[in-house]
Parts: structure tokens; sequence; C-alpha cells
């Protein structure tokens, strides 16, 4: 075991009863835990400022002499004591209150000089500072801020791990010539300057050197995942040919969808197992390849899975796969959890003895005791909606088959060598022959009843329309829009004559059900629904749509609502509204007006929202990064995966001796939710 898997209780100065703070309130746990525990920010004490020159209400740093006697006052209920002071240097002078600190107190000397760190307010009569830190001139220095809890502060933190630096030595663990090609500092040197840096210069070396290793180890990590899925292919399939499979469609296939068939049909005829994402804008047809490879799959004699994030989405490829197939006579059933224990166990039966050629289901397949051992393709729609571990589940239960997993939320190209860094990308940069581009536009909300009106327009025209609410239920103290409430109010009001449905999550499958398939047969004219329409329902003749609350929902969410309608021929509009006066929503929105192309969306939605809110909390298995910024650091994440090229063609399997930290370091990082392999 590494020193660095010493459990942290045995670091000097913290001990049985504190270690469980670090362990239950900030999560470390090792020796190797809290060296990576990073300082948030920093208060520059180097920096400092004359008296006379002091900004008001600015933390700054002063170094001064104490040229009155320290004045102790009890409050009159006895609870608060305040030592007030005056300080002084060539340009002036400034009165200090410090509060309940006897200890402080007694401890400052006058004529003695310190330094005082804090905000400055100006009483009106003379500058005043209040509850300042004090110090000894000797610790004129950068200090780190460290994220801290109840029980221990950041400067007991700052304390331990100085201690830790001056009892245990760091070592280095990249190659060398990784850490010239790249002027890299040396890691001994970064750890010491991040936790305790020399200047603000020195703070940017040493954050890049970390954010480099970070994202390196990340990178070799879904590798080694890549290469684990690229076992010897055993279910390998004769390609059909491009011909044969447009001519199973009623539409013509786009040249974007017949490479990116191709591609996939040539992973599944190779060495090892297709491992592909495939990536493209809302109705660009990622289903009708999804549809392909599923027939390839069975006329090779094998059968495929689909898995769905929602009832209402699988039910729709279901439907939609037996009518594309019916006439070949495949064996299509689908599998949810709001089927009665009888049906699952026929068709968990079925699925064990190969009579099904393709399941479509939600995450209803993950359980343990369903059985995959004559499917040797797997499809994970919506795949945003799905991790890297849910990934790994049907591998696992299919023997490693051909995986494809398609997303209609675009990630721009940094973001995806981290979240899809185990696959291989496909791009669908084409829309079907016949789609007019969106209208949208970005309303405030006095001009609400004109949209509904607007809405009104296309339905007397024979269109039919979305109204998105953001919530289902009306809740106190909020001015959000529920929509069960406002779809009884536009029956009432509005649109009094007209059939108005309601589709939200809380409904039962069958309710859900009932609603979409009158939606979709014309009976239900305007659908006022939560965003449960976001993935995958398709209706042609839906060409209005109307979000309201539109501020309240990200960029990449908005396009994904908004790619609801213009799923025929005829035009298309969107409309948002928002009630909001932010400066930086209403450029949001209409970011989201100029623009029909997800990934230009996708980037400025990066950037507004940061990863974790960007990617959702269902991207399990990937690593938190402590210190690298998927967004500020784009050209250190592709200097390091130019690294990890390097490394892994010289040395695939991190096997030599100078790599077998870097390998230590990458099985650690992942091994909360796999193993890494290299081979």
């Amino acid at each position: 075991m590494s020193f660095y898997d010493t459990d942290i209780k045995f670091v000097k100065g913290i001990g049985e009863k504190r270690a469980q703070l670090f362990k239950k309130r900030l999560g470390l746990f090792t020796l190797q835990d809290l060296i990576s525990h990073f300082p948030r920010a920093y208060e520059d004490w180097t920096n400092l400022t004359r008296i006379d020159e002091i900004p008001f209400n600015e933390n700054v740093c002063v170094k001064a002499k104490i040229s009155s006697e320290i004045q102790k006052r009890i409050t009159k209920n006895k609870k608060i004591e305040t030592y007030q002071f005056y300080i002084y240097d060539r340009t002036g002078q400034i009165k200090v209150t410090i509060f309940n600190n006897k200890y402080l107190a007694e401890s400052l000397k006058q004529e003695e000089e310190y330094l005082f760190y804090g905000k400055v307010k100006w009483s009106g009569v003379f500058r005043e500072m209040s509850s300042p830190e004090i110090r000894s001139v000797s610790e004129c220095k950068i200090r780190p801020i460290y994220p801290s809890t109840e029980g221990l502060s950041s400067r007991q933190i700052e304390k331990i791990i100085s201690g830790v630096f001056e009892n245990f030595t760091v070592g280095e663990y990249l190659p060398e010539n990784i850490i010239k090609q790249f002027n890299l500092m040396p890691h001994p040197d970064a750890v010491k300057q991040v936790h305790f840096p020399q200047s603000e210069e020195k703070i940017k070396m040493a954050r890049n050197r970390l954010a480099f290793e970070e994202l390196l180890l990340l990178r070799l990590g879904l590798t080694g995942l890549k290469n684990r899925a690229r076992g010897k292919n055993s279910k390998k399939m004769s390609p059909l040919s491009l011909e044969e499979i447009a001519s199973i469609f009623p539409f013509e296939l786009t040249n974007a969808q017949l490479r990116v068939i191709k591609e996939c049909q040539n992973d599944m005829y190779g060495e090892h197992p297709m491992n592909r994402l495939v990536q493209g804008d809302v109705g660009c047809g990622k289903t009708a390849v999804a549809a392909a490879l599923c027939y390839s799959t069975v006329k090779n004699g094998y059968s495929g899975v689909m898995l769905a994030p929602t009832e209402i989405l699988a039910t729709q490829h279901y439907k939609a796969l037996c009518s594309l197939f019916d006439k070949f006579g495949f064996t299509i059933e689908l599998l949810t959890g709001s089927l009665t224990p009888k049906e699952k166990s026929r068709i968990k039966k079925d699925l064990k003895k190969g009579k099904i050629n393709i399941l479509v289901s939600t995450h209803a397949v993950l359980t343990e005791d369903v059985e995959l051992p004559n499917t040797a393709l797997v499809i994970t729609d919506e795949q945003h909606r799905f991790g890297v571990a849910q990934r790994a589940v049907l591998s696992q239960k299919a023997n490693h088959p051909h995986t494809l997993v398609m997303s209609a939320t675009p990630i721009p190209r940094t973001m995806g060598l981290v979240v899809y860094g185990d696959l291989d990308i496909s791009i669908i940069d084409e829309l079907p022959k016949g789609r007019t581009p969106i209208k949208s536009y970005a309303v405030n909300y006095n001009l609400r009843e004109r949209a509904i009106k607007y809405v009104k327009k296309h339905i007397d025209d024979g269109f039919q329309g979305y109204i998105v609410c953001p919530m289902i239920d009306s809740e106190s103290n909020t001015e959000l829009t529920a929509a069960t409430e406002y779809a009884e109010e536009l029956k009432n009001g509005l649109l009094k004559g007209y059939n108005i449905g309601l589709l939200h999550g809380k409904m039962k499958p069958k309710e859900k059900d009932k609603v979409m398939s009158d939606f979709a047969l014309g009976k239900i004219q305007v659908l006022v629904s939560t965003t449960v329409i976001e993935v995958g329902i398709d209706v042609p003749n839906a060409v209005i749509m109307v979000v309201e609350n539109a501020d309240r929902f990200g960029l990449s969410q908005l396009h994904q609502l908004r790619g609801r309608v213009g799923r025929g021929t005829a035009e298309s509009s969107c409309i948002f509204i928002s009630n909001s006066t932010s400066k930086t929503t209403n450029e949001r929105l209409q970011t989201l007006c100029s623009t029909t192309d997800g990934f230009k969306i996708a980037e400025a939605d990066l950037k507004l929202r940061g990863p974790g809110n960007f990617l959702g909390k269902e991207q399990h298995g990937l690593p938190k990064m402590k210190i690298a910024d998927l967004i500020e650091d784009k050209s250190i994440l592709i200097s390091a995966s130019k690294a990890a090229e390097f490394i892994l063609s010289d040395d695939p399997t991190l096997s030599l001796p100078q790599n077998s930290e870097l390998k230590a370091r990458v099985n650690s990082l992942f091994s909360k939710n796999r193993q890494i392999e290299f081979n």
C-alpha cells in the first residue's frame, strides 16, 4: 500500500475524533485526499496597502503598529465582549474592534507591528476595521482558503496540511519526456505551490500542472474503459448492403444517415465489439439509424435491445419498430416497469430463450433477473439520461455486445472528450429533406395572451401545438406556471371550445399513453405538458410551441423541447415566455432564437451553467474533478489528451516501471465504479 493511502487519522494534528469530521463532512479519507483538498481561493497578505490609500468595503492587508491601549467593553447583557484600539502607519490611523476574543486581545502589544486583514469602513469621523484577522509580520504571504466545515476551519486545515509537507515528501510520477514536452511544473513543486504559493504566477503554473495531470488520468482511464470493451468480437456480423438497408424505409435516408450506418456496420464486422456514440441535432434521424442496425442484427441471427429513458419514448420506439418490421415477421416486445408481473416474466423467459428479435425497454432491462444471451446489439437512446455505469451493466448482461448510444443533446468537442471518452463518435450533420427551420421568439410575460392567440390561429388552420410548463402543480409563493392549473385556465379562457390535453410525469403510464395517442391522432389540439415531452415525441402536425418561464430551463433543454415541433413539412414556431428582467437571461434566450445549431447552443449552455448542471445527475461513473475546469481548461484538456496518446503508444498496458505509479493513480481514480484494463 502506498503511503498516500495512509488513513487520515494518522496524520499529525488530526487524530481519531477530528478524522471523523474530515471523512463525514469533507469526504477526505486518506493522505492523498488531504493533499488533493485544494484551496478554493487565496488571501494575498503580501499586497500591503497604506492606510491613506485604503478603499472602503474591500479586503485589504495593512501593516501597522498598535498606538493605544486596548479598551475592553462588555454589553449590558454580558453576552458580548469588545476590544478596541487604534493602529497606525506613517500615513494615518484606523480604529480596530475585535469581538469575544480575549486570548487574541491579551496577546497583542502596544507599539508592536502586526498584519491586519479585513474590510475598512468610514464611520463619518474615522476609518474603522471590525473583526480583522491579525497575524505577525512574519506571516506576510499568500494564504490559502480551504473548503471547510463546522469544527474544521480553513486555518486549521492550513496548519494540518503545512505539517504534511514538513513530514512527508511528495514524489513525481509523470514520465520526464511528458513533463518537458508540455512544459509542466514538477509535481512536488506544483502541490506545494498550490497550497502555499510564493506568487500569483506560481499559483497559475501549479494549477495548470495539477489540472493537466487530473485530465490526463481521466483520459487514460477512459481509454482503459474502451480497451475493456474491446475484447474479441464474439458476435461478428456480415454487413448488409446500404441499398438493402435503405429499401426497408418508406422514406429516403440522408447521406449522413447512410454514412453513420456504414461506420457502425464496419465496427460490427471488425475485430472488436462496436462501442460508438451517434450524435445529432433534434430531428436528424438517429432513430432510423438505430432501426437499420437492429435490422442488420436480426438478419445476422442475433437480437437487439433498445433502451429509452421514459415509457412514453419506449412505447413510441416500440410502435415505430413494429410498423417498420411487421412485413418481416420480427418478434418485437416492450418491457417497462408498468407491465404486470406475469407479462414481465413471459418476456424475460423469451429473452433467455432467444425468442425475441428486438426488445424495447426502459430501465427495467437493468434489473438482475434479465438475461440477454442472444443479444448482439444494445442501443441506448437519449444517452444524457443514462450513465457510464449503466452502459457497463448492459455490456455485462449481453457479454460485451455491440453498443450504440444516441444523444440529441450535442456535447461540445472538449466536453465530449471526457463524457464520451470511452466511445467512438459519429455525427449526423444533415436534416431529412423537407424540414423547415423553426422560427423562435423570446417575449415578455406581458405578451402571453398574444402568444396564446398565435397558437389559436394555428389550431384554426388545422394544426396542433404544445404549451410547456416548468412544474406540474402550483406551490406556495411561486411565480412559476403549473401545467394542471394552466390547462384548466385555458379551457375556460383563451382556448375555450378547443380540445386541450394534459400530460405530466405523475400520471399513470396508461393515462400518458392515452393522452399521447389522442394527440397523435389529432383528437387533442393543444397539449399542455411538463418537460416529459422533451425526448422523442414525434407528431408532424404539431407546428407551434409556447414555453412558459423559459428562463428556468437550460438552453440545451429548450433546444430539445423546440425539436418537438418542425417534424413535418409545414413552417413551425416556438415562443419562449419569460418574466425575468435579467440581462443575462435575455441574452441566453436571444442566443437560442438566433441559431438552431445544437452544438453552438450547447457550447453557450456549457459556459453559462457549468459542466455539472449541463450533464445532470445521471452521468454516473465519471470521477469528479478536484481542480480541472472543463470549461476554462479546454487547451489543457487537449494537451492532456495528446499526452495520453503518446504514453499509450509506447506502453499500451502501462506496464513499464516508469508508468507503475501512473497506472496506480488511474485505477484509484476509477476504483469506486469499475476496474480499468489496458490491453
